[in-house]
């Protein structure tokens, strides 16, 4: 039998990705382009068959991005070499920020590599968690439009430094940049919303926690995946990400509070894809296992849960479910423990009382939460409690004739706040 000919990695990786003809490869790429911001690149089928050649050229920097968004493998891993040398160093004019793809553009190309150079110290690897950590605490106080071309240049640190460091420097490395991507991701997601974008993000950060051997961390990225389709009501997909979830964390010792979160992330995506009555036995099931605890202690990045949040994720429930009163006592109850520095959650809660009030035939007092949830976002903002009050004020579309209705719509849309919203 005749050996195949041709670059035979990448027709094996468009195959594999579902392009079954080089022209559908072309045009997937052509359309990537324009989903990316990449104006006036059009991909033909003849561009496509002069890759898949014996003698692949290297494609050009926007192709270079659009072939690894596309496909998820390096450009070496295509079966393209780089005219620059073993290193693969692009020129100075292909290393500018792309016009838009978030965190997939920036990392994706050097992230299978491994290490081509002499190994870095290891001091490295802890200079990169300490400004890992630095901006783990300040995605709750900085604007999100501030923070996140930050933390896609520090990714971009951190890939340069996995390319050149080996053993037990490398698998911290690994570990810091899959905690960089997950915050990436948690920013496209939560404050920016893009879920499109987060999910390539996140799939970013499972890489690079599969490089760092971290089945915790990798637990809590596919968790995080789950919201993107449990947000549109895709059940089936994101109950398939929350069992992954599972599995990567019974691989590791995960603490009680760990195993509570996941259970609340499934509940929210069973509230949303409208199934409240297993999202509350979830939210009970999490209850339990708080109070039982267990003798495993908590990673440090898990700084986005705790018990009050548990509780707000009920108050959410029950509101939905029309639970009323309970979901009152919850959210109250949520509230009065939040320590000072959870602003974003606050803003949720918040609007959730309003949301509570404003169905219970309560407009007064919905437009005074609301109130509330838009003095905190003047201060902190989270798209994520934006929506919350854009919520309660539909729901309020009977009372708009009322004067705390119309004083409501005075601040959501005053010139303050609206260009805020629009220019997040």
């Amino acid at each position: 039998m005749p050996r195949p000919t041709g670059n035979v990695r990448l027709k094996a990786a468009r195959v594999a990705a579902g392009f079954n003809s080089q022209q559908d490869l072309a045009d997937a790429l052509t359309r990537s382009a324009t989903e990316l911001g990449i104006r006036g690149l059009s991909v033909g089928v003849r561009q496509v068959r002069r890759w898949e050649s014996d003698t692949p050229p290297w494609p050009q920097p926007d192709c270079q991005r659009l072939l690894v968004h596309l496909l998820g493998q390096s450009m070496e891993a295509l079966g393209f070499t780089s005219p620059w040398g073993s290193e693969g160093h692009l020129p100075d004019d292909s290393r500018r920020t792309p016009a838009a793809g978030g965190a997939a553009a920036y990392g994706m190309v050097v992230l299978p590599g491994r290490a081509v150079t002499a190994p870095q110290t290891p001091t490295v690897a802890v200079d990169l968690e300490a400004v890992t950590r630095s901006h783990r605490r300040l995605y709750w106080s900085v604007a999100p439009t501030s923070l996140h071309p930050a933390v896609l240049a520090h990714a971009t640190l951190g890939c340069g430094l996995l390319a050149v460091t080996t053993d037990t420097t490398r698998q911290r490395i690994a570990a810091a940049l899959a905690e960089t991507y997950l915050l990436a991701g948690r920013i496209e997601f939560f404050d920016l919303r893009e879920p499109g974008r987060a999910n390539d993000t996140l799939l970013l950060a499972l890489q690079s926690a599969g490089e760092a051997n971290d089945p915790l961390l990798g637990s809590a990225i596919i968790a995080h995946m789950a919201f993107v389709p449990g947000w549109v009501g895709d059940r089936d997909a994101a109950l398939e990400r929350m069992t992954a979830a599972r599995t990567y964390a019974r691989r590791a010792s995960a603490s009680a509070e760990f195993l509570a979160w996941l259970d609340a992330v499934e509940a929210e995506c069973e509230t949303r894809c409208g199934d409240t009555r297993t999202a509350l036995h979830l939210i009970g099931h999490a209850e339990d296992i708080l109070r039982t605890g267990n003798e495993h202690p908590s990673p440090v990045w898990l700084d986005w849960f705790s018990p009050a949040r548990l509780e707000a994720f009920k108050g959410n429930t029950q509101m939905i479910a029309g639970h009323l009163p309970q979901a009152r006592e919850a959210l109250l109850k949520a509230l009065d423990a939040l320590s000072a520095s959870e602003d974003k959650q606050r803003t949720v809660v918040y609007g959730d009382l309003a949301a509570v009030e404003a169905a219970s035939g309560n407009p007064e007092q919905a437009c005074e939460f609301a109130g509330r949830a838009l003095d905190q976002l003047a201060i902190t903002w989270y798209a994520t409690g934006m929506d919350r009050v854009r919520e309660v004020r539909r729901a309020l579309a009977p009372h708009r004739h009322e004067r705390c209705v119309r004083d409501l719509d005075d601040r959501l849309y005053d010139w303050s706040t609206t260009v805020s919203a629009l220019s997040r």
